[in-house]
């Protein structure tokens, strides 16, 4: 059916109406809108969605309204009146089919101007658009990638758009009051969770896009994993206890810690060469004096039973051998001006007294990805190494200057925040060409769909203390509300950790006990040098040498064993808990991959029902049957703990069962994490 307004298709309802096209899809269980200024829509523009499923929405046109239904999600398009210019608008709001309560309305940021969807030219063909819905003030929002404003509740908060080091964006949010909502634009931009409304801000895009779906949180991701994808199978290694630091300087130093391992007979699943190992960035290769016969190193580590983990990072050395090749291929970043240069960086060509000013290559076009890959194969996997560490991908550009940058695809204003999603796109499909099955990338930035691409994420280069640990709870729970399942942090933090200091040791139990509940058990940090460490005064450079060099040196021990008796005992102890721990862990990931319900849950995942439930910030569950209570403050020997309405909970050390709905104290001494079993599941927790 045809009207001057509407065009109903197969697909959903296209609108036309003040010089604008306004196009409604079913898309899975839940609606894609978009909305142009130009007549046409472009469907070659960046999405984080999959091909539209083939089922088609519910579509009905009443005169001037009309409504599209899809799963249990309703838009209702109807003609409006406002003050100012236009004079006549389409309004949308979308409705819960099942209830009939609505979930999000448009609403104007002023009764004249501009409109709830806004359109402003930029140059190269794109627009600076905005999107206004109505704030409920109630309304709790969760996702939107991983933040370190330690906060687990987004409402009120202004978010930035822009992938940044430990600052991770995935727009995607969860609403209590029963939506999901994709801002499918991978643009540079802002969005405002506001009390007066909210706005979602694309300083550069070719079209408005975004997909919303109705459901409680598990329906909700669910439905998402539905349309941007499942995560693959989690290899069993990555189960187990990772050890790592900055940085294993050479093939002997990483050997006699492995070794160590083997002698002392404590778990160790994977060990990470971290950066530095290389010739030259761009280069993607071992330096051969440091690492002479990396085919022997990783036949060792396998007999072992333990697993190799490389670092690779996407920048280029203009000293690199592979430079000239890429540049004249058109396989790096551009620059609209300047040199196409984006981060003055130490290399092992610098000496000690400057930087090199490295560039990125371009992971959006395919041959790019294509041949970086075909490095990776040749020095690294030819040699048996499949675990690859995607650092500093978020770009780390310095200056941020995204309208600058021109790729493959676009330029960074419009497509920068899917670098990181491009990215390991390149190793998944690179591992499926070569015939690996299993394929996962631990990565310091994602984007909406990089779990399908086998993303691990972890939260960055955060500090050593107990306020970046508290704020790490939120960020790994809305990761998982962000649709990435595989999640983790630098144990004890990254920046600063001083080994002598009796907080930092404690922190360091604490955080290594609550990471035996997360879904990857990794060690790892950058310590401050040992003999350094142990200065009565802080030197007057950092770390007591020149600050250029002391990344490329090596910092302070980062061992279980580092630390002393009493310590090595505590760590150990959590060690053989996450072996015990390993067959239920698999499971959560088996259900993520499936389900794509995060193995690392808020409370109110599990009982959307509770009220209570919803403003819990620093408890979680892992999966269903396991409630964990990370202990957050130094020195604290007891903490309280919310027991969610609707089960039962025996604390696993006590062995004593307590009704839900209620908050109780319990003990914490330094060997003890609280951790409370669901109804009558009994898992090995404790030995």
């Amino acid at each position: 059916m045809t009207t001057p307004l509407f065009t109903v298709r197969p697909d959903g309802l296209e609108c036309r109406m003040n010089r604008e096209t306004l196009l409604i899809q079913g898309w899975g269980q839940g609606l894609r809108v978009r909305a142009t200024p130009a007549r046409e829509f472009r469907d070659d523009q960046l999405s984080a969605l999959l091909p539209r499923p083939a089922a088609n929405p519910v579509v009905e046109v009443v005169g001037l309204n009309a409504s599209v239904t899809q799963g249990e999600v309703r838009a209702e398009v109807t003609m409006v009146y406002p003050h100012g210019e236009p004079r006549q608008e389409l309004h949308l709001r979308f409705i819960d089919v099942r209830t009939g309560r609505e979930l999000l309305s448009e609403q104007r940021s002023h009764f004249a101007w501009p409109g709830p969807r806004a359109f402003s030219a930029n140059a190269y063909e794109s627009w600076r658009i905005e999107a206004t819905f109505k704030s409920a003030p109630d309304e709790r929002i969760y996702g939107m990638g991983q933040r370190q404003h330690g906060r687990l509740d987004q409402k009120g908060c202004v978010l930035e758009l822009l992938q940044r080091n430990a600052e991770v964006s995935i727009p995607f949010a969860v609403s209590s009051l029963g939506y999901g909502f994709l801002w499918n634009s991978p643009a540079v931009g802002r969005v405002e969770f506001g009390h007066s409304l909210t706005r979602w801000v694309a300083d550069a895009a070719q079209q408005l896009d975004y997909w919303i779906s109705a459901g409680n949180p598990a329906e909700l991701l669910r439905n998402y994993a539905e349309v941007t994808g499942h995560a693959p199978d989690f290899p069993y290694w990555a189960s187990g206890f990772w050890q790592c630091r900055l940085r294993y300087r050479n093939q002997q130093e990483l050997l006699a810690v492995a070794r160590e391992h083997q002698r002392r007979k404590i778990p160790l699943a994977c060990i990470v060469i971290d950066f530095f190992h290389w010739t030259k960035q761009g280069e993607w290769k071992f330096d051969p004096v440091a690492w002479p016969d990396p085919a022997a190193m990783v036949a060792e580590l396998k007999a072992m039973g333990v697993e190799v983990m490389v670092s690779i990072w996407p920048t280029v050395n203009p000293n690199a051998d592979t430079y000239t090749k890429m540049n004249d291929e058109g396989w790096l970043i551009q620059a609209a001006r300047g040199m196409p240069v984006f981060k003055p960086f130490i290399d092992t060509d610098t000496g000690p007294l400057y930087k090199v000013p490295v560039t990125y290559y371009d992971p959006t076009h395919p041959q790019a990805r294509e041949f970086v890959f075909e490095q990776v194969r040749q020095n690294y996997h030819a040699y048996g190494i499949k675990g690859y560490w995607l650092d500093s991908c978020e770009p780390e550009v310095r200056p941020v200057n995204p309208e600058l940058m021109r790729l493959h695809l676009g330029t960074g204003s419009e497509l920068l925040n899917a670098y990181p999603l491009f990215h390991t796109r390149a190793f998944f499909e690179g591992m499926q060409k070569i015939g690996e099955t299993q394929a996962m990338f631990l990565c310091r930035s994602a984007w909406a769909g990089s779990q399908r691409y086998g993303c691990l994420l972890w939260s960055g280069d955060i500090r050593s203390s107990f306020q970046a640990f508290r704020d790490q709870i939120r960020g790994g729970l809305n990761a998982g509300l962000s649709g990435i399942g595989w999640w983790t942090t630098d144990i004890g933090g990254f920046y600063d950790g001083n080994g002598t200091k009796p907080e930092f040791r404690e922190l360091l139990v604490r955080w290594f006990q609550w990471a035996v509940f997360c879904p990857v058990f990794r060690l790892h940090g950058f310590r401050i040098p040992n003999d350094v460490a142990q200065l009565e005064h802080a030197p007057d450079k950092p770390y007591g040498k020149d600050s250029v060099l002391v990344f490329t040196d090596t910092g302070g021990d980062n061992e279980v064993w580092a630390w002393g008796e009493e310590i090595y005992k505590i760590l150990t102890s959590y060690m053989f808990m996450r072996e015990r721990l390993r067959p239920y862990a698999m499971q959560q990931m088996k259900t993520y991959s499936e389900t794509g319900a995060p193995p690392l849950r808020p409370l109110f995942f599990e009982f959307p029902d509770d009220p209570q439930a919803w403003t819990v910030e620093d408890q979680h569950l892992f999966g269903p049957d396991l409630l964990v209570a990370p202990v957050l403050q130094y020195l604290a020997r007891t903490r309280s703990v919310y027991l969610p309405a609707g089960s039962r909970w025996t604390d696993v050390w006590s062995g004593q069962s307590y009704a839900g709905g209620q908050r109780i104290e319990v003990a914490a001494p330094l060997e003890r994490i609280p951790v409370f079993s669901r109804d009558d599941v009994k898992l090995p927790v404790v030995g």
